[in-house]
């Protein structure tokens, strides 16, 4: 840069000289290191300096304006040729990137085999990679592309790689034992943020290339699993010999290369369960693959959630070859039986003749130090599009897991499947389908007194009505996020106890609430306690805080097809004219594994609001109410025997959120719930006689 010719100058503006002469002797001109180190100082302030700044800065260097001008000129094409030569050399090394991880692509491809027979996968089987493959090599020749041209302006795209790692003998299922991005939806969020789920991490790169195959066998096997019947599927007593077992024998012949041997301690659960419910393919598949609605629709057994890494969003715009990595307690609502928490990746898939599949497999190997009491093997649905907005579901639920800490009264129905079995996973769905075509009806009929008709409150009233559900649910089985004491020896129905501070939240109120719960048995079939706890004619027999009042419905909005799936506004008229009257918000629901009657008081003037459309997010709720299941005495046919009724209570002890939990609040709650209890299994031993 220290020599310029003066007369033969280029750049961008430079212009000829018509005095110069052909033949003249080129004259250099060799800039002093002070006059560089000027002109340097001044170029990276201004690059493009006009006339009267090349005349000043002439002036002060000893130079003619017109070789400041030639220098600057210079100085500009000097630095826009290092620019290109940079920025050639950056797509040269991300092109051999690229082409390395093309073929490290194409040797995982060629190396898998089927998990059907063993010999090698055709690719067109696997659609997954077939995709990255092809997503690849369009990126690839887009960057050769752009190198060929020499572009002076280049903008990379971001891309999911993998590191560099030797490409290993095949792996299938036996590596595991046990817009998107990163999503919350843990619907105990009002529990610590620090607990064991929001502690896992996602997966690191190294492991990624193993959860692709992994999720494609995965795949293969639940469409096997749910397409195939005898002897895989041996059928057994119950109506129209309905109850499906697993021969594990022949499980083990089929899929020889499955997640490994069970672990010691270990029980299998394996159950099948098809059903038609009322909800296009395509929403149900959006349910399954996004967590917050995953964790809202299954509330009742989804206690927790949440999505650690996302592999792939789909491609066509939908769901199709979506690879999430997820983390779940799973839960029944007692806090009797311990929740099981699974890590896993949950893979989606449509296939050539029209269905879906979402298909879960553990990865607790995968995690660092993982003391897991159970793993899922290749669980999850097949969903068959049918007319008019209906789909069939075809559910696979098979886990291995160590059910020791369940308590003798749960046992046999935890035994049974009815507990996390593909039953209850089936007919929660179908009723929550019915629900969320409830919440869509218009053609609402007007003759009954109290029917909501108004679309916009029909909307606010099951909107906080969800919210109700969600948070009784959510407090009241055995979640790792919970810390239960028991005020009371060991028995079954003893009373269990926790607290949580409620600050800042607009949905619930401020202070100090106290969470309540207990569970026992009853020897009446689950329908009957069922119709006794929501018939609001026999509140009074057990209902305490109404304090006797004659309770009456106001309003009622029916989401189903069973007359008890209803969301229903009650007022409390008390004897005491003193009184204020009190208005309770319920929703009661039922199928043929479990039923709910969940309420809670509100407020008349928030209620008004909710009714006439409003929001309903700022309504003050603490849920309290009852979960009722079969005692599995039956197996999976629920049949008409005892009952396993859980009570739940939720109190606001005190207003300020700073202030203690006192003793006698503790001892009140106590018997508030004995109380109920009592009033309950006399009301039961009453009817039975």
């Amino acid at each position: 840069m220290a020599d310029i010719m003066e007369n033969n100058p280029s750049g961008d503006d430079q212009e000829p000289d018509p005095n110069q002469r052909p033949n003249k002797k080129k004259r250099y001109h060799r800039h002093t290191q002070l006059q560089i180190q000027e002109m340097e100082s001044f170029f990276k302030e201004c690059p493009h300096p006009d006339d009267k700044q090349r005349k000043e800065l002439g002036k002060r260097l000893g130079l003619e304006p017109l070789q400041v001008k030639f220098w600057f000129q210079n100085k500009r094409t000097q630095m826009k040729a290092q620019h290109e030569r940079h920025e050639n050399s950056e797509l040269r090394a991300e092109n051999e990137k690229l082409r390395a991880d093309n073929i490290r692509y194409k040797e995982a491809l060629g190396n898998t085999t089927c998990p059907n027979c063993g010999g090698p996968a055709s690719i067109g089987e696997m659609s997954f990679d077939e995709q990255h493959l092809r997503i690849e090599n369009a990126r690839l020749r887009e960057e050769i592309d752009r190198i060929s041209g020499i572009a002076a302006k280049y903008v990379g795209k971001p891309m999911l790689t993998y590191p560099n790692l030797p490409i290993g003998p095949t792996r299938s299922l036996d590596i595991g034992v046990g817009s998107f991005g990163p999503q919350t939806g843990l619907v105990g969020e009002m529990y610590s943020a620090g607990d064991l789920l929001r502690s896992v991490s996602g997966p690191i790169d190294a492991d990624k290339p193993m959860i692709i195959e992994l999720a494609v066998a995965a795949m293969e096997e639940l469409v096997r699993m749910a397409q195939t019947g005898e002897p895989l599927w041996i059928t057994g007593p119950g109506p129209d010999n309905s109850i499906e077992t697993l021969c594990e024998e022949e499980y083990v012949r089929t899929f020889p290369r499955g997640i490994g041997p069970k672990s010691l301690g270990l029980t299998t659960e394996a159950s099948r369960e098809s059903a038609v419910v009322i909800m296009n393919h395509i929403n149900l598949v959006e349910i399954l693959m996004d967590v917050n609605q995953w964790t809202n629709v299954f509330a009742g057994l989804v206690s927790r959630a949440l999505t650690l890494d996302v592999l792939s969003t789909g491609v066509a715009g939908n769901y199709n070859g979506a690879l999430q990595v997820m983390t779940a307690e799973f839960q029944v609502p007692s806090p009797l039986v311990p929740t099981r928490e699974n890590y896993f990746v949950r893979y989606c898939k449509h296939h050539a003749d029209g269905t879906w599949a979402v298909v879960d497999v553990s990865l607790d190997n995968l995690r660092p130090s993982s003391v897991s009491r159970g793993r899922r093997r290749p669980s999850g649905c097949l969903i068959q599009e049918l007319p008019n907005g209906y789909s069939k579901v075809t559910w696979i639920e098979h886990v291995e897991v160590d059910d020791r800490g369940v308590h003798n009264i749960y046992r046999p129905l935890v035994n049974s499947g009815l507990a996390f079995g593909a039953k209850r996973w089936v007919a929660t769905l179908d009723r929550q389908c019915e629900r969320l075509a409830s919440a869509m009806a218009n053609n609402i009929p007007t003759g009954d007194i109290g029917v909501i008709t108004s679309p916009e409150g029909r909307k606010s009233m099951l909107k906080l009505a969800e919210r109700l559900v969600m948070s009784f649910c959510a407090g009241v089985g055995a979640s790792t996020a919970h810390t239960w004491t028991t005020l009371s020896g060991s028995g079954a129905d003893d009373v269990r106890v926790m607290t949580r501070k409620s600050i800042d939240d607009p949905g619930r109120p401020p202070g100090i609430v106290l969470s309540a719960a207990t569970s026992f048995w009853l020897p009446v079939p689950p329908k009957r306690v069922f119709d006794f706890l929501r018939d609001e004619n026999s509140r009074s027999e057990w209902d305490i805080l109404s304090n006797g009042g004659l309770v009456q419905e106001m309003a009622h909005i029916a989401n189903g097809r069973d007359p008890g799936n209803c969301v229903s506004l009650l007022r409390v008229n008390s004897g005491n004219s003193s009184q204020s009257n009190m208005l309770i918000l319920q929703e009661s629901s039922t199928d043929s594994t479990g039923s709910y009657v969940i309420y809670a008081p509100v407020d008349i003037v928030a209620m008004n609001v909710v009714l006439s459309g409003g929001d309903p997010d700022y309504v003050a709720l603490l849920p309290s109410g009852f979960a009722i299941l079969p005692d599995g005495g039956g197996g999976i046919d629920v049949g008409t025997r005892g009952s396993l009724l859980t009570v739940a209570f939720q109190i606001l002890v005190d207003s300020v959120p700073t202030a203690k939990l006192s003793l006698g609040s503790v001892a009140t709650v106590n018997s508030l719930i004995k109380c109920t209890v009592e009033r309950i299994k006399t009301a039961v031993a009453c009817d039975n006689a």
